[in-house]
């Protein structure tokens, strides 16, 4: 089991889009903590960076990630697109 807090997690919509997101790709329930700021899902230790990957592709790096500041401002924007998205579906 992994529980990883992330980054531009802000409501709901941001929650629904990263558990269905990663429910889709890893096959697994994945969980959304809003007030703690973290994801957890049951994936294989091999498949940990590709999870990370697909957190930072939605917008929601891992807290501590080392980024650039358009790196930075782009995963924030995705962030952004992600919860409206999250909050249409």
């Amino acid at each position: 089991m992994s529980t990883i807090a992330i980054q531009n997690l802000k409501c709901g919509g941001c929650a629904h889009t990263i558990e269905t997101s990663l429910e889709k790709r890893f096959g697994q329930k994945a969980v959304v903590d809003i007030d703690h700021g973290t994801v957890t899902i049951d994936v294989a230790s091999e498949r940990h960076a590709e999870l990370l990957e697909a957190l930072h592709g939605l917008g929601y790096p891992a807290v501590g990630e080392k980024m650039g500041a358009i790196d930075s401002a782009v995963t924030t924007a995705k962030s952004y697109v992600s919860c409206a998205i999250g909050r249409v579906t």
